[in-house]
């Protein structure tokens, strides 16, 4: 008969019980605990007359602090979400733990030499989809309205994405306010199995053409940007993406400020 040393919730270390699984009520615990066991360094470990082999408990300690840090990671960036889409952290592959040079932000942050030139135009619609005057903000630069009525994108890839802003006399209602909504997807962020890094997937169904996230990352000149790049190539990771349409005047790093994109892995 299998037994397992429990250690029970509330009570000290010097209060572990060994109990037969009988007496366990804990389906989801054992579950874990056994595939844990099957990927412990070196092949599946089996316990024997004297307990665990020493390289199995060592691996089941470090397995069971780093999901602490990782549930701990996890409350973090739901606490500083502003977005409606919650975010799940997953790592059953290896023993990495959050990254530690990252810090998860809701809004772009400004680098330094950068000036970000306010919005100078908007719309007077009374209903920007359905009634739009002249073009809305998509027509104020001769572009069509991006979104459908389930504000899926309907224009071509490539093409510029004019939302409406502050200026306009639309509110937050607006089907012309997709991007500025945030996210609204509860999305994993998990550790992969080939050695890619971290990535993201969703946890529920995404229509096609839907929004799911914005780019969010530090906005740096493209003089620094030159800079960074250089280093990033060296290390061979980049989180580097032009922010202008026209112009490639700025550029956002995500490295080590961004939102929940900096972990999408393009495979």
């Amino acid at each position: 008969e299998e037994f397992y040393l429990v250690k029970w919730c509330g009570y000290p270390s010097s209060s572990n019980t060994w109990e037969p699984r009988k007496n366990l009520h804990c389906r989801g615990l054992l579950k874990q605990l056994h595939q844990d066991l099957e990927r412990v360094p070196g092949g599946p470990a089996r316990p024997g007359p004297r307990g665990l082999p020493a390289r199995a408990t060592s691996y089941l300690v470090q397995k069971a602090k780093q999901r602490q840090a990782l549930r701990r990671w996890e409350r973090l960036l739901n606490n500083t979400r502003s977005h409606r889409g919650r975010i799940v952290v997953e790592n059953e592959v290896d023993l990495h733990g959050p990254p530690s040079d990252f810090v998860y932000i809701n809004e772009y942050k400004v680098g330094a030499g950068v000036n970000l030139v306010p919005v100078a135009v908007g719309c007077e619609c009374g209903d920007c989809l359905a009634n739009a005057v002249g073009g809305c903000c998509p027509g104020a630069s001769s572009n069509k309205f991006a979104y459908n009525e389930a504000g899926q994108v309907c224009i071509r890839a490539g093409l510029p994405i004019y939302e409406c802003n502050s200026r306009c006399r639309c509110g937050a209602d607006c089907p012309n306010r997709v991007v500025q909504k945030g996210i609204r997807y509860d999305l994993c962020i998990f550790r992969t199995g080939d050695g890619r890094g971290w990535g993201v997937r969703t946890l529920q169904r995404i229509r096609k053409n839907s929004f799911v996230m914005e780019y969010v990352g530090e906005i740096i000149t493209s003089e620094e940007a030159e800079r960074r790049g250089q280093v990033y190539d060296r290390q061979g990771a980049t989180y580097l993406f032009d922010l202008d349409y026209v112009e490639d005047v700025y550029t956002v790093d995500a490295a080590h400020y961004g939102n929940i994109s900096h972990f999408v892995n393009h495979s």
